[in-house]
């Protein structure tokens, strides 16, 4: 299905960029990039509602500034596929169905198609989150991914040796898509998708030994409470999604939460961090 789409990129402040983003989300009611601090692109489906949306958004905020252009019209149901290759995380070794990688002595293959859903292997954010899982993850673990999207940290999570996962998402299409994945890499008795707020069903769904958490460091912030309750006595919290500007802000935070950090990954202007109850 092809179909044209408006773009709207907007600039302000670097420090404002997350509340900037997550404004941007509401009015358009779709996922925005951060393409780089201060900077954020949005979608609309018309050139007056992207005008519409800068408006609101310019009305609340003067200094900002803004362009619109119009994007070539798109087959969306294929191009997700640009771009994405095979990739390595420790022993753990990442690719999509049409690519058949190199495995050798001991390495792990997950295959893996994102489709619409979050979580591919070629954001900062979630080779962040899955190169710590690699190294914190012991076998037999359970393991809850909070925001799990394509399943992509769940599913490694079984075939890294993990005895079973839960993934929890608020869209159901995401969570069509990580059954699909768990079919594709046949864990799907091992590894089950909840619908549903990641805050209110963590703790029903843990304890587990590893807790991973590759939203937002507004977000993470907030389910803190929710990771520290879920988590298994003497388990590690994997919190990503933040960008290197953001690690300053989140380590006090984390820290006055209870938890003492053991181990952290920097990908890409993006940051992951792994942490145990003190």
């Amino acid at each position: 299905m092809s179909d044209a789409w408006w773009r709207l990129a907007v600039s302000c402040n670097s420090i404002d960029t997350e509340l900037l983003a997550a404004e941007l989300v509401t009015l358009s009611g779709h996922a925005v990039e951060e393409a780089a601090p201060g900077s954020v692109l949005a979608i609309a489906g018309s050139e007056p509602a992207a005008r519409a949306i800068f408006d609101t958004i310019s009305a609340r905020r003067p200094d900002i500034t803004g362009t619109i252009t119009q994007l070539a019209p798109v087959d969306w149901s294929v191009q997700w596929r640009d771009g994405i290759t095979a990739r390595r995380f420790g022993r753990l070794v990442l690719s999509p169905s049409w690519i058949v990688p190199e495995l050798g002595p001991g390495d792990v293959g997950v295959v893996l198609d994102p489709e619409n859903a979050f979580g591919s292997g070629e954001h900062g954010s979630t080779r962040a989150a899955l190169a710590l899982l690699e190294r914190q993850l012991q076998a037999g673990d359970t393991v809850l991914d909070l925001g799990s999207g394509s399943g992509i940290l769940a599913i490694a999570a079984v075939q890294l040796g993990a005895g079973s996962a839960i993934g929890i998402e608020v869209d159901p299409d995401s969570n069509t898509v990580a059954d699909s994945n768990a079919a594709r890499n046949g864990v799907a008795d091992r590894v089950a998708f909840l619908l549903g707020d990641a805050g209110e069903l963590a703790v029903l769904a843990g304890p587990a030994r590893i807790v991973c958490s590759n939203i937002l460091r507004t977000i993470n912030t907030i389910l803190l409470p929710q990771v520290a309750k879920a988590l298994a006595p003497g388990g590690i919290a994997i919190f990503a999604g933040m960008e290197d500007i953001e690690e300053d802000l989140f380590r006090p935070v984390l820290q006055s939460a209870g938890f003492v950090i053991v181990d952290d990954q920097h990908d890409a202007g993006w940051w992951g961090v792994a942490a145990r109850l003190a």
